[in-house]
C-alpha cells in the first residue's frame, strides 16, 4: 500500500481530463508535491504543483523531466493518444504513433523514474489501461493498450522486489475531450480518479471504474464470440 499524504507524484498528462482530476485528487489527499506535465504546462494556483514540459514520445524529454524531479515517489502514466487508426486502411504511421504515445510512452517514463522511486523507498506506480486493453474495437489504440496492460503484468513483477506497486487503471469512457463524439454513457473524470487513487493506495492490482469494464473482464474467460457477438452470427 502507498499512502498519498506527503508523497510525491508525476502525473503525465496532467493539465485536462482525467489527468487534471487526479492531480486535484492527489492535492486533496494530501500529496506534497505533484509534477503535472504536458506538452505545454500551464501554470497553476496551488505552490505544490509544478508544470512540466514533457514529450513522452522522447527519450531526452524523459530524461530531462526525471532530472528536475528526483523526489518523485507514485508515477501516474495518464497521457494517451486514439488517432482511431484502422488496421485494414488507415496510416500505418498512425497505428505507430498510438503504440510511441500509448506503449512505448509509458516504458520511457517506468524506465526513467523506476530507479528514483526505489531510491526514496519505494512507491507506486499507476498505468491507465482503458476498457480497450480487453476488446479490440479501436484497432491501433486498442492494440497499445493491450500491451501496455502486459506489460504492466510483467512490471508488476519486476518491480515488487524493488518496493514498487503496479496499478492499473481499466475504464470504459470517460467525460474528456477525448470522447467528445461518443454518444455512450461515461464516467466523469472525478469518478474515475478516486476510484483510481484508491486503488494505488490500497495496493490493487487493477481497478475496474465502470460496469462495462466489468462486464468485460468477466467475459475473458468464455468464448471470443462472447466479446464479439457478430462472430456468432
Amino acid at each position: 500500500m502507498t499512502a498519498i499524504q506527503g508523497a510525491t507524484v508525476l502525473v503525465t498528462g496532467g493539465g485536462r481530463g482525467l489527468g487534471k482530476a487526479l492531480v486535484d485528487d492527489l492535492l486533496a489527499r494530501g500529496a506534497k508535491k505533484v509534477y503535472a506535465t504536458a506538452r505545454s504546462p500551464k501554470p497553476s494556483n496551488d505552490p505544490r504543483v509544478v508544470p512540466l514540459a514533457l514529450e513522452v514520445t522522447d527519450p531526452a524529454s524523459v530524461a530531462a523531466v526525471a532530472e528536475q524531479a528526483q523526489d518523485v515517489t507514485v508515477l501516474v502514466n495518464n497521457a494517451g493518444v486514439s488517432n482511431s487508426a484502422s488496421f485494414l486502411d488507415g496510416p500505418v504511421d498512425d497505428v505507430r504513433a498510438e503504440f510511441e504515445t500509448n506503449f512505448y510512452g509509458v516504458l520511457h517514463l517506468v524506465r526513467a523514474f523506476a530507479p528514483i522511486i526505489e531510491r526514496n523507498g519505494g512507491g507506486h506506480v499507476l498505468n491507465v489501461h482503458s476498457v480497450l486493453s480487453w476488446v479490440g474495437l479501436t484497432d491501433g489504440y486498442s492494440a497499445s493498450k493491450a500491451a501496455v496492460w502486459s506489460m504492466s503484468n510483467s512490471l508488476r513483477l519486476a518491480l515488487k522486489p524493488k518496493g514498487i506497486g503496479v496499478t492499473g487503471l481499466h475504464v470504459g469512457y470517460i467525460d474528456t475531450d477525448m470522447a467528445a463524439h461518443i454518444d455512450a454513457p461515461k464516467s466523469s473524470p472525478e469518478s474515475v480518479a478516486k476510484q483510481a487513487l484508491d486503488g494505488v493506495e490500497s495496493g490493487a492490482h487493477e481497478v475496474l471504474a465502470d460496469d462495462l469494464t466489468r462486464q468485460v473482464k468477466a467475459g475473458l474467460s468464455q468464448d471470443v464470440s462472447v466479446l464479439y457477438p457478430q462472430l456468432a452470427s
